[in-house]
C-alpha cells in the first residue's frame, strides 16, 4: 500500500485478520488498512482529524479501511449511507471519545430503525448516566434521559402506555447500569415488554474512572482492579433469555451489525442485544494486545442468538366503561364567603402522628367551601410516625400558579420537632406571624409572635385547634367553614369541637 492516497478514494469497512498500526493520519507501509470507529462514507481527511502523534493498535476483531475508487462502489453503498443520514441522526460528529465503540452503536441504531420502517417521531429512545447516555441531543427522535440504571425501568412504563403498533421503544443502558438495573431487566424480560433494549456492553464504567463492571469478565483488567478481575461477570444474555426475553443476541460491536439490530427491532416482546466493545480511554490502554472474541470465549459465553416461540408480549388489561374516581369523591361546594383579597401562605407544623397533615387538609376544604383557591403539599420523615411534619398550604382568591412558598405569611408551629424543622425559615422571615405552642420559645424574628396553648387540646388535636385558632383570629375562613369540613370527613365525633370553640371564646 502506497503511503499517499488519492482524494478520490473512499475508506470502506472490511473485516481484517491482521494487527494494524496508524500514526499522525497516514497508514504505515505494509499496513492493512487503517482504523476508525465510522462506517464507511468516510473520508480520509475525516480520518485524520485529531489523530497526530498518536499510534493506535487495533486488533483482529476490529475493522479496517481499505481503499476502493469512488465509481467501484458496491450495490448497497447508496443504501447503506443513506441509513447513516440525518432521519434518525442529526449531526455526523457523535459525542464520544475516537474509537469507541458507542460510534457503531448509534449509527447502527439508526440504520436499523429506518430499514424497520419507524419514523424518528414515532420512535423514543429511552437513555440513562453513562457514556452513552450523552447522544440523546443527536437523536432526532423523542429521548428520555433517566437515573443511573434505569432505561429499562423508563422504557418498561413508556411502553405500557403506548398501544400504537407503529410506535418503537428503545433502551440504551450500559454495562454499569445493567448491573445496577438488573431487575428492572429481569423484570421487563420476565413480563416480556414490548421493546428493544441495547447494551453497551465495553467491559467496565468509563464515565466515572474504568472501574469493574457486574459484567466485567474474569481477568479483564480495569482501574480497579489493575491485576484482573477475581471474578466472573453476569452472562447477562443468559439471565435475560432464562427471564423471559424471547430475542436475545452478543455481538461484537464492529462494522455493521444493522441487520443484528432490525431483527431486534422487529420482533415481539422484549429483544435485548448485548454489544460487547472496548473502551479506548480505560480497556483498550488497560489490556492491549486483548481481543474481543478472545474476551468473550475466555469468559465461557458465547456469541450468537437465543431465541424461544412465539410467547405474546405483555400488555396492560384496560378496563372500559369504569366510573371516573374523581365520581367517587364529592364536590366540595361553595357555602361560605371570605374575605381574603390576595393570595396567603401558610406553614403548619409539630409533630408527625400528631393530625398536621389532616389538619391542613381540613383547612384547604374550609377554604375551598368559602369560595378561595388551594394548593397543599406535606413534609415528613420516611418514618412517618417520628420526627417533624410539616404542611404548606396556599389560600388565594385567583389561580395559584406556583405553590412554593419562599416568605410563609403565617407560620404555625404546635411542637419541638416542627420549630425545629422551621427555625431557619423563621428567624429569616421579615414580616409576617408566628402562631407558636406557648411551651416553646420563639426564635428570634422580626415576625409578629403569638403564643397559645395548642397541646392543652392534647397531642392528636393540636394542629386542629391550631387552624381553629387561626380562623377565628384572621377571619380569613370561618369556624363554621371549618366544621363543615370535618363534618364532611366524618370526624365529628372524634374531634373535641365544642370545646376548641369554648376555649376560644375568650380569645381576643
Amino acid at each position: 500500500m502506497r503511503n499517499e492516497v488519492p482524494s478520490e478514494c473512499k475508506l470502506v469497512c472490511i473485516p481484517d485478520e491482521h494487527e494494524m498500526f496508524v500514526k499522525a493520519g497516514r497508514p504505515r507501509r505494509g499496513c492493512q488498512g487503517m482504523k476508525k470507529s465510522l462506517i464507511s462514507d468516510c473520508r480520509l481527511a475525516e480520518g485524520r482529524q485529531g489523530m497526530s502523534n498518536q499510534r493506535l493498535r487495533v486488533n483482529a476483531n476490529s475493522f479496517a479501511f481499505r481503499m476502493r475508487p469512488q465509481g467501484s462502489s458496491r450495490p448497497d453503498d447508496a443504501k447503506h449511507r443513506q441509513g447513516m443520514s440525518t432521519k434518525f441522526l442529526n449531526t455526523t460528529g457523535l459525542p464520544y471519545c475516537k474509537g469507541c465503540g458507542h460510534h457503531l452503536i448509534a449509527r447502527n441504531t439508526a440504520i436499523a430503525l429506518e430499514k424497520s420502517g419507524f419514523a424518528p417521531l414515532d420512535t423514543i429512545l429511552v437513555t440513562d448516566i453513562g457514556c452513552h447516555g450523552i447522544i440523546d441531543r443527536c437523536f432526532n427522535t423523542h429521548t428520555v434521559h433517566g437515573l443511573h440504571g434505569r432505561a429499562a425501568a423508563l422504557g418498561a412504563g413508556i411502553t405500557l402506555g403506548l398501544s400504537d403498533p407503529k410506535k418503537k421503544v428503545v433502551a440504551f443502558i450500559g454495562d454499569g447500569g445493567a448491573t445496577i438495573g438488573l431487575q428492572h431487566l429481569l423484570e421487563a424480560a420476565r413480563l416480556n415488554i414490548n421493546m428493544t433494549v441495547i447494551i453497551h456492553n465495553n467491559m467496565l464504567y468509563g464515565m466515572t474512572g474504568g472501574q469493574a463492571s457486574g459484567l466485567t469478565p474474569c481477568g479483564f483488567r480495569t482501574t480497579i482492579t489493575p491485576e484482573g478481575n477475581p471474578v466472573a461477570g453476569y452472562d447477562i444474555c443468559a439471565l435475560a433469555h432464562t427471564a423471559g426475553a424471547p430475542h436475545v443476541r452478543r455481538i461484537i460491536g464492529v462494522g455493521d451489525f444493522s441487520e443484528e439490530l432490525t431483527e431486534a427491532f422487529k420482533a415481539d416482546g422484549l429483544s435485548l442485544v448485548e454489544v460487547v466493545e472496548i473502551c479506548p480511554s480505560y480497556g483498550a490502554k488497560l489490556n492491549p494486545g486483548t481481543k474481543l472474541d478472545t474476551i468473550i470465549e475466555a469468559s465461557g459465553q458465547k456469541i450468537g442468538l437465543w431465541q424461544t416461540g412465539n410467547k405474546d408480549a405483555y400488555s396492560l388489561q384496560c378496563r372500559e366503561n369504569l366510573p371516573s374516581l374523581f365520581e367517587k369523591t364529592p364536590e366540595i361546594k361553595v357555602e361560605f364567603g371570605s374575605k381574603l383579597k390576595r393570595p396567603f401562605s401558610i406553614i403548619l407544623s409539630g409533630s408527625a402522628g400528631e393530625g398536621v397533615q389532616l389538619a391542613s387538609e381540613l383547612l384547604a376544604r374550609a377554604a375551598i367551601s368559602s369560595g378561595l383557591r388551594v394548593t397543599k403539599k406535606g413534609s415528613y420523615p420516611v418514618t412517618v410516625g417520628v420526627g417533624f411534619s410539616t404542611a404548606e398550604i396556599i389560600i388565594s382568591p385567583r389561580g395559584i400558579h406556583f405553590h412554593g412558598i419562599s416568605e410563609p405569611d403565617l407560620v404555625i408551629i404546635t411542637s419541638k420537632d416542627g420549630l425545629r424543622h422551621n427555625r431557619k425559615r423563621i428567624e429569616a422571615m421579615k414580616c409576617g406571624i408566628l402562631f407558636i405552642d406557648e411551651s416553646l420559645e420563639p426564635p428570634e424574628t422580626a415576625a409578629e409572635v403569638v403564643s397559645h396553648n395548642f397541646r392543652g387540646m392534647g397531642p392528636r388535636n393540636a394542629a386542629i385547634f391550631a387552624v381553629f385558632f387561626f380562623a377565628r383570629n384572621s377571619g380569613l375562613i370561618s369556624i363554621s367553614a371549618m366544621i363543615k369540613a370535618i363534618q364532611d370527613r366524618g370526624l365529628a365525633g372524634k374531634i373535641p369541637i365544642e370545646k376548641m370553640k369554648k376555649n376560644l371564646e375568650g380569645v381576643v
